[in-house]
C-alpha cells in the first residue's frame, strides 16, 4: 500500500476555520435528511429502521469527528506525555446512545426524531454489540477509556479488530450451544480505516548477526512470514468537554506478495495460504486454546497486538522528534492490561536494539521506564505461559531477547539472595521441566516499573502469595488501583429514570463527580423520596421482566425479589452455590415450609468457555432446575428461575437497573475485583457476597448493615482446605442433605441418567477448591435474612438508596485519577476549542 503526500510536499490543509456543526434540533434534522436521502438513497417508502439508524449514526459521527480532530491537534501542539493502553479486549457496548449522552444532545435529538416519527430507543436497538470482548476485563477497558476522555487525559487504546466476537450463546435442551458472532457483518460506521499507518509484523524466520558501519554487532530478523496490521480508529468521546480520544484496533491482512511459483504450478490453494493464515489472526476473539492450534493462534494474536502498537507509537515519535529517542521514556507509557500483551516488553527491546541501534543497557532503561503491568487474576492457571518450542517457532528473535532478560534478571536475584537456587528456579521467566515454558506474567513484572492489582485484597494477596518473591525484591514496584465503572454508561445512560430523580435532588454534578452521590444519604429516610425511588425501581423491574420474557419465555413478576447473578460462568464464581440454594427453596416450598420467604425471581446469565466442560454442565443444571420449577403448579409465582442466553453489554444495561439483589459469591481469595458488583450497587441493588475482591471495599463504603455477608474469609478458606471433609458437612446439615438427595436421585434429570454426576462428585470431593459445601449453610442463613428484609419495603428502599449513595469510590474517574497520579503522570490537555454549543453550558 502506497500513500503519498500532497504533490507540493505540504501537510494537510488547515480545515479548522470551518464553523462547527450545530447541536440544535434543526441542524440535526437537516443532516439526518441529507444522509438518509442523499447518502443512503432511501425515501419515505423505506420502512426499515436500520437505515434510519445508519443515517443518525453518521450525523452523530460528524459531530465527533470535528472534536476528534481538535483533540489530536491539542495533544500534538502541547508535546505532552501520552499513555497507550494495550488490551486484548475492549467490550465497548453500543456507541450511538453513549455518544449522544456525552455530546449532551438527548433533548434536541428527541425533538428531531419526533418530528419524523422516530424514537431514539428503537434506532439504538439496531446497533449490534461490538464483539471485542467477553467479560469484565474488556468492559473495564472500555470504562477506562471513557473516563480518560472525560478527564481529558492523553490516553489511546490499542486492541484487535476481531471479525467475530467470542460467540453467540444459545440454549438448546438446557445446554450452551455456540455459534459465530459475526458482529462486523455490516459496515461499522463508528470506525475509520487508517491504512497509511499500517505496520508489518514478523513471524518465524531466524536471527542473522551482522556488523553495522561502526563495527558493532547487530541482529536482523530475516526470512520471516510477514503480516500487515491495518488500523481502524474508533472515537471515544469525553462527557460534554470537547475531547474525543482514540481506540485503535488492528486488523490482520496479507502482504501484497504471494507465491507466484505455486500459483503457476497449479497449486492455487497454496498460493493464497499466506493470505488465509494472515487474516486468521484477527478473525475470532480469543480462540479456544485447549488445542495446539488454538494456543498458537492466541500467541500470534498477542504478539500481533504488541508489535503493531509499539511500532505505531515508535514511528510517530521518530517522525515528530526527528529520530531522537532521548526523551522517549519521559513522554511515553505503555499500560499492559493483564498478562496478554506482555510480549511488548521483549518487542520494545527488539525495536530499540535491532531497528534503532541502541545498546542493551540503553534499550533496557527505556523499556523498564515505560512499561506498567496490571494483573487481573489470582488463579495461577490463568497466567499466560507459552511453550518455549512454540516461541522458538513463531517468535525466535523475541525468545533470544527473553533468554537474555532472564539471564540478567537471575544474576540480580543471585546477588540479592546468594546461593538460593530454589528461589532462582521459582522466579525464572523460563519455567524448566519436560516442556519448558515462558512465564509471561514474570516477563511483565521484570520489564515494568509498576505492577498493580485491582482491589485492596487482590493486591495484598499478589504481594503475599502469587508474586511474593518479586515483591520482596522490588516492593516499590507494587501498588493497588481498585477498579471502577463509568457512571455515564452504567447510571446516566442505562438508568435514565433513576438518573433524572437523582439529578432533580442533588444536581447533575454526580455525572463527572460520583462522590456527589453521598448527598443522597440525607434523603434515605424521606418517605416521599423513598416512594419515588421505589417507583423507579418498579419501572426498571418491568423492563427487566420484559427482557426475560422475550429471551427466556419466563414470566417474572415485578413485585417479587429479583435475585441476579450474571457474569462469566466459572466454578470460582460459584453459580453452583446459587442454584443449590434455588433447589433448597424449591424443596421448602414443596414441603410447605415457606412461611418466612418472599416470592423470588432468580436470574442467571453468562457464557462458559467452549472447552470448559464443568462450567457448561452447570449451565445445563441451572436450565434443568428452571424448567422443573417454572412448570410446577405447586410452586406458582413463589419461585421463578431463568437463564438469560447471550449475556451482553446491552442486556446488562437493563439487568443492573432492575436487580434487587446482586450475587457476588465467589470463594474468598479467588476474585480479583469484580465490576458487576459495582454496577449493581450503583443502581441500588443490595449485595450478598463473600469478603472477596472489591466486595470488601463496597462493604466498607456502604456499611456492614447494608451488605449481606456470608462465608469463609480468605484465611479461613485456606485453613479449611488443609483438612476439608464435605461428606461430614453434608451429613450434619439437613438442608444440604436434602438438596444433595434431590440431585443424586436424578430429580432434575429424570430422562438424562447420570449427567450431573460430575457436579455431585465435585461438591463431595475433599479436593474441591471452591468449598461449595463449606459455605452452603452460611449462604442459606443469610438468604433468609434477605427475604425477611425484603418484606419491609420501607427499610429495603432505605438500604437501596444508601447503596447508591455509597457508590462514589467506584467510578473509573477515580481509578484513572489514581493511575495517572501514581503511574502515568500525564497532564490534563483540553481540546483546542470547545464547540460553541457547549461553551455556555446550553447542552446541559
Amino acid at each position: 500500500m502506497n500513500y503519498t503526500h500532497f504533490r507540493n510536499g505540504s501537510s494537510c490543509p488547515d480545515l479548522t476555520e470551518i464553523p462547527p456543526l450545530g447541536l440544535d434540533a434543526a441542524a440535526l434534522g437537516q443532516d439526518f435528511r441529507h444522509y438518509y436521502t442523499n447518502n443512503l438513497g432511501r425515501d419515505r417508502n423505506c420502512r426499515l429502521s436500520h437505515y434510519a439508524y445508519e443515517a443518525l449514526a453518521l450525523v452523530i459521527r460528524d459531530r465527533l469527528m470535528e472534536r476528534w480532530t481538535q483533540t489530536r491537534y491539542a495533544y500534538d501542539n502541547s508535546g505532552c506525555k501520552r499513555t497507550y493502553y494495550l488490551s486484548m479486549e475492549f467490550l465497548m457496548g453500543r456507541a450511538l446512545g453513549n455518544a449522544v449522552l456525552n455530546l449532551g444532545i438527548e433533548d434536541e435529538l428527541t425533538k428531531t426524531l419526533s418530528n419524523i416519527c422516530l424514537e431514539m430507543e428503537e434506532l439504538a436497538d439496531m446497533e449490534p454489540d461490538a464483539g471485542l470482548g467477553n467479560g469484565g476485563l474488556g468492559r473495564l477497558a472500555a470504562c477506562f477509556l471513557d473516563s480518560c476522555a472525560t478527564l481529558q487525559l492523553p490516553v489511546q487504546g490499542y486492541g484487535i479488530r476481531y471479525e467475530y466476537g467470542m460467540f453467540r450463546q444459545h440454549i438448546v435442551d438446557g445446554y450452551q450451544v455456540e455459534e459465530p458472532d459475526h458482529w462486523l457483518g455490516a459496515e461499522n460506521c463508528w470506525e475509520v480505516k487508517r491504512p497509511e499507518y499500517s505496520q508489518r509484523i514478523k513471524f518465524g524466520g531466524h536471527s542473522e548477526f551482522i556488523a553495522d558501519v561502526t563495527g558493532r554487532r547487530r541482529v536482523r530478523w530475516v526470512n520471516t512470514r510477514d503480516v500487515l496490521a491495518v488500523p481502524y480508529d474508533v472515537p471515544i468521546p469525553g462527557y460534554r468537554n470537547g475531547t474525543v480520544n482514540t481506540l485503535r484496533l488492528w486488523k490482520a491482512v496479507a502482504t501484497e506478495e504471494f507465491d507466484l511459483d505455486e500459483f503457476n504450478s497449479g497449486d492455487y490453494t497454496g498460493s493464497v495460504a499466506a493470505k488465509n493464515e494472515a487474516e486468521q489472526i484477527t478473525m475470532v476473539l480469543y480462540p479456544n486454546d485447549s488445542s495446539e492450534n488454538g494456543k498458537e493462534l492466541r500467541l500470534r494474536q498477542q504478539y500481533f497486538l504488541a508489535s503493531a502498537s509499539l511500532q505505531d507509537v515508535m514511528n510517530r515519535w521518530l517522525i515528530t522528534e526527528q529520530a531522537d529517542l532521548s526523551q522517549f521514556a519521559e513522554k511515553n507509557c505503555f499500560q499492559l492490561n493483564d498478562t496478554h500483551p506482555s510480549c511488548a516488553v521483549a518487542e520494545l527491546m527488539r525495536l530499540l536494539m535491532d531497528e534503532q541501534s541502541l545498546g542493551w543497557n540503553e534499550a533496557w532503561e527505556i523499556t523498564r521506564s515505560t512499561m506498567a503491568y496490571t494483573n487481573h487474576t489470582l488463579l495461577p492457571e490463568a497466567l499466560e505461559r507459552w511453550p518455549v518450542r512454540m516461541f522458538q517457532l513463531l517468535l525466535p528473535r523475541l525468545l533470544e531477547i527473553i533468554y537474555e532478560i532472564n539471564a540478567r534478571f537471575l544474576k540480580q536475584v543471585a546477588e540479592r539472595w546468594p546461593g538460593d537456587i530454589e528461589r532462582q528456579r521459582r522466579m525464572s521467566i523460563i519455567e524448566e521441566g519436560p516442556e519448558p515454558q515462558v512465564r509471561m506474567a514474570y516477563l511483565a513484572i521484570v520489564g515494568s516499573f509498576s505492577v498493580n492489582g485491582v482491589a485492596e485484597l487482590h493486591s495484598q494477596l499478589l504481594q503475599e502469595g502469587l508474586f511474593r518473591d518479586f515483591y520482596e525484591l522490588w516492593p516499590e514496584k507494587f501498588n493497588n488501583k481498585t477498579n471502577g465503572v463509568t457512571q455515564r454508561r452504567w447510571l446516566a445512560y442505562s438508568n435514565p429514570e433513576l438518573s433524572r430523580l437523582i439529578s432533580e435532588k442533588i444536581g447533575h454534578e454526580w455525572v463527572t463527580d460520583l462522590g456527589q452521590l453521598s448527598r443522597l444519604r440525607s434523603l434515605a429516610d424521606d418517605p416521599e423520596f423513598q416512594h419515588r425511588w421505589q417507583q423507579v425501581k418498579e419501572y426498571n423491574k418491568q423492563r427487566l421482566a420484559e427482557l426475560v420474557r422475550a429471551d427466556c419465555g419466563v414470566d417474572f413478576h415485578p413485585q417479587a425479589l429479583f435475585d441476579v447473578q450474571v457474569k462469566r460462568i466459572h466454578e470460582y464464581k460459584r453459580q453452583l452455590l446459587n442454584i443449590l440454594h434455588v433447589i433448597h427453596l424449591y424443596d421448602r416450598i414443596k414441603r410447605g415450609d415457606n412461611g418466612a420467604s418472599v416470592p423470588r425471581c432468580v436470574l442467571f446469565g453468562g457464557k462458559a468457555a467452549p472447552g470448559y466442560a464443568m462450567a457448561k454442565l452447570i449451565i445445563k443444571l441451572i436450565n434443568n432446575v428452571a424448567t422443573l420449577v417454572n412448570n410446577d403448579p405447586a410452586i406458582g409465582d413463589q419461585l421463578k428461575v431463568a437463564f438469560l442466553p447471550n449475556f451482553r453489554v446491552s442486556a446488562m444495561e437493563v439487568i443492573c437497573s432492575g436487580a434487587d439483589l446482586s450475587e457476588q459469591i465467589s470463594t474468598a481469595g479467588k476474585e480479583a475485583s469484580g465490576t458487576g458488583n459495582m454496577k449493581f450497587m450503583l443502581n441500588g441493588a443490595l449485595t450478598i457476597g463473600t469478603l472477596d475482591g472489591a466486595n470488601i471495599e463496597i462493604r466498607e463504603e456502604v456499611g456492614e448493615e447494608n451488605f449481606y455477608l456470608f462465608g469463609l474469609t480468605t484465611e479461613e478458606a485456606e485453613k479449611q482446605r488443609q483438612n476439608y471433609d464435605p461428606q461430614t458437612i453434608i451429613a450434619a446439615n439437613d438442608d444440604l442433605m436434602r438438596v444433595m438427595q434431590l440431585l443424586q436421585s436424578g430429580h432434575f434429570n429424570q430422562f438424562e441418567a447420570g449427567i450431573f454426576d460430575p457436579i455431585i462428585e465435585a461438591i463431595r470431593s475433599p479436593h474441591d477448591p471452591w468449598l461449595v459445601a463449606a459455605d452452603f449453610a452460611s449462604y442459606v442463613a443469610v438468604q433468609k435474612q434477605v427475604a425477611q428484609a425484603y418484606q419491609d419495603q420501607r427499610q429495603w428502599n432505605r438500604m437501596s438508596i444508601l447503596n447508591t449513595a455509597a457508590g462514589g469510590k467506584f467510578s473509573t474517574d477515580r481509578t484513572m485519577h489514581d493511575y495517572n497520579e501514581q503511574i502515568w503522570q500525564l497532564p490534563q490537555v483540553p481540546a483546542l476549542t470547545v464547540p460553541r454549543d457547549l461553551s455556555d453550558g446550553a447542552a446541559d
